[in-house]
């Protein structure tokens, strides 16, 4: 729907009339390189033990799941502690249905009306629409030429706007940069300063070699760390998103949250990923020395990737390209292969894939270059 064209019957509120929902394009029968999702099925063994945990569940669907999602989070907390040498427990994990649900939960309990937000885009495009669903002012703070954070402009913006919450997305969506600890700890520090809540989002943290920011929770209890399990776990379809923080931002998850919004069954699941979840994140370094290929490729053809310390590569055009991202993603889906036009024009964007899936993906993308010289 465009704005005015809602039915005069329905009460939208006026300032959501001209949004569309967010979304990627859903094309069967090409390879799909556009969603970030992990290209390798869960091993046998998982999808068995998955299947004989949830046989188990469905027998009792007629009660309500665990509310407090108790032993999810507890082996959360145990994995976020092996990875990065913490001492979190039950109290400092909220689970959630996706990453996404985090966000929106965060913003229903600190932000809202007479509340800015401030994020530093190009980066993930979610975040200023939750926000305005939410009814909280957006204020967007720019990166630098190659998508970099220049630390002391940003700290003078949180300075500036004293935003009530500040979004730093790393690895960044879709740029694929990542923010050093060092910096983080400063722009902590300024939001400690102004009362201000840190929302650091580290979606794709495993394929990242930068330390994580729940390091920083113990001497910032204002900073929060958003992670999935969509990507480095290859459980984009089980939805299933946690936020690691002090005890009383938990808290106020609790809040804000819906009653019994984490299933019985997605719980079972997600209990028994995290068991595998060495199993899982086998193939972790396999794609990132693909990464490392498919954009040492583009750079031979022509293109100009952006480093990146993700699952996907942002890429320029090259020089000499006449075709504007829109036809240049066209020319892709018509050779059978779906990436994402991330509306920044001169830019793409792909996810890694298998070998074969990239392999195909570089195919044309030579092929698109030659035809554009």
């Amino acid at each position: 729907m465009v704005d005015n064209a809602w039915p005069s019957w329905l009460p939208l509120r006026e300032d959501l009339c001209a949004l569309t929902p967010y979304g990627a394009p859903q094309i069967h029968d090409v390879i799909q390189l556009n969603t970030n999702e992990n290209p390798y099925p869960l091993p046998t063994e998982v999808a068995a033990a998955i299947v004989e945990e949830i046989a188990q569940v469905v027998k009792n669907l007629n009660r309500y799941p665990d509310r407090d999602a108790i032993e999810l989070r507890t082996k959360l907390a145990s994995y976020i502690n092996a990875q990065s040498g913490t001492a979190f427990g039950v109290k400092n994990i909220w689970a959630a249905n996706g990453s996404n649900e985090i966000i929106q939960t965060l913003m229903l309990a600190c932000g809202g009306a007479g509340r800015t937000a401030l994020g530093f885009t190009p980066s993930y495009s979610v975040h200023p629409l939750i926000a305005k669903t939410t009814g909280t002012a957006w204020e967007s703070g720019l990166r630098e030429e190659d998508f970099s954070l220049d630390i002391g402009r940003a700290i003078n913006e949180i300075s500036r706007i004293r935003p009530s919450l500040v979004f730093l997305t790393t690895p960044n969506n879709p740029t694929g940069t990542s923010t050093a600890l060092r910096d983080i700890r400063e722009i902590a520090r300024v939001c400690g300063e102004i009362e201000a809540l840190l929302v650091v989002d580290e979606a794709y943290a495993e394929f990242s070699s930068e330390s994580s920011a729940v390091t920083l929770i113990s001497e910032f209890p204002h900073v929060v760390v958003s992670r999935t399990m969509s990507k480095a776990f290859a459980f984009a379809g089980a939805r299933v998103g946690y936020l690691v923080a002090s005890e009383p931002a938990i808290e106020a998850m609790l809040v804000t949250r819906l009653p019994y919004h984490l299933s019985a069954l997605t719980q079972a699941a997600a209990s028994v990923a995290v068991d595998f979840a060495a199993t899982l994140q086998s193939e972790i370094n396999l794609l990132i020395g693909e990464r490392e290929r498919v954009a040492a490729a583009l750079t031979s053809y022509g293109y100009r990737p952006v480093p990146s310390a993700s699952n996907f590569i942002l890429f320029a055009l090259p020089h000499s390209s006449t075709m504007s991202s829109a036809q240049a993603w066209t020319y892709f889906l018509e050779r059978g292969v779906l990436i994402r036009d991330v509306g920044l024009e001169g830019f793409l964007r792909v996810t890694i894939g298998t070998k074969d899936e990239n392999a195909a993906f570089l195919t044309v993308a030579a092929e698109c270059a030659a035809t554009t010289k």
